[in-house]
């Protein structure tokens, strides 16, 4: 079983590889096709190749290019009503020989809309009636009987995600763009959420000036539960950071350093965050500090004035992970 696993593998890895050797100025043209189309990317395709369509068609719409999935079975009763001539049909066929697809390529071409083919043999009837040949062939499929799709879907899904992501680098799509079509789940979180979205701020947010001391920043430590606090001069700007870990490490020589004033036990020049930030970028500096992680930021605005602060369990609670 491990080993018929591992066949199947190859086989569609080597088929994907051979892929790479016939991108060429055809599939250029399909995408300045696209680029250049006023109207949609309209799917179609049969059986498995239909499938993958789909995701072919998802993939399109959240990166930026607009589409439609058409089944062409439903296309030839009525649904190819949703084409128009400023459209662009992806079909998508091994043989370029489905029935399906084949019945609807006249209606496409009397509506005035073009024809990119992903297809497996540049002499079919897809093939040979569409305006761009993108070459999907394949030497076998990796059914051991060799009738079942996979290694040709494998492919065509291959070659559907290029398109899109080609596409997407072509239009400078941005991760905010990104977010616009994703607000759902944990990736509209990490994507959507900014730091003056969960920073604690105004009476929360935890300062004192470089005049008072350990002992009162410790008051404010605990008052305001983030386990640190910002030391700010009479301008509210950002002076340095003490953590409830700086005070419990002091202890370890004594309670005298208590009296003293805040300069003596802070963190000077810490690691800071603006308001307009992703959450995600917040979580990835806490990870990613030197030499160990942090667990809280203070925010600040384009002045150095401290706005705000926020910790690594607010991010958490977020699932921002």
């Amino acid at each position: 079983m491990i080993e018929q696993a591992k066949q199947v593998l190859r086989i569609e890895a080597d088929a994907i590889e051979t892929l790479i050797s016939r991108i060429d100025e055809q599939f250029v043209k399909a995408v300045n096709m696209i680029l250049e189309g006023k109207g949609r990317v309209i799917v179609t395709g049969m059986g498995k190749p239909g499938h993958i369509g789909q995701k072919i068609t998802a993939t399109l719409l959240s990166t930026g290019t607009p589409a439609f999935f058409l089944h062409p079975a439903e296309g030839i009763h009525g649904d190819l009503g949703m084409v128009t001539k400023d459209d662009i049909v992806l079909a998508i066929s091994n043989s370029g020989e489905t029935t399906e697809i084949v019945n609807i390529l006249a209606p496409i071409r009397r509506i005035g809309a073009k024809i990119i083919a992903i297809c497996g043999r540049e002499h079919s009837t897809l093939a040979q009636n569409a305006d761009i040949f993108l070459d999907a062939f394949v030497e076998k499929e990796a059914c051991p009987l060799g009738l079942a799709p996979t290694t040709s879907t494998t492919v065509e899904l291959a070659l559907g995600d290029a398109l899109a992501v080609v596409l997407m680098s072509a239009r400078k799509f941005t991760p905010e763009d990104f977010a616009v079509f994703h607000p759902g789940g944990a990736l509209g979180r990490k994507l959507l959420l900014k730091v003056e979205d969960i920073m604690h701020a105004g009476q929360e947010n935890p300062t004192v000036t470089l005049h008072q001391t350990v002992k009162e920043a410790l008051f404010v430590i605990t008052a305001k539960g983030l386990g640190a606090t910002s030391i700010v001069d009479e301008n509210n700007r950002l002076l340095g950071l003490i953590t409830d870990g700086d005070i419990r490490r002091s202890l370890e020589k004594g309670h005298d350093f208590l009296n003293e004033k805040v300069d003596k036990l802070m963190t000077t020049s810490p690691r800071t965050i603006s308001a307009d930030k992703l959450a995600a970028q917040a979580l990835n500096m806490m990870e990613s500090n030197k030499p160990k992680p942090i667990t809280v930021l203070p925010v600040v605005d384009h002045h150095e004035h401290v706005i705000g602060m926020i910790h690594l369990t607010d991010l958490l609670r977020q699932g921002v992970v």
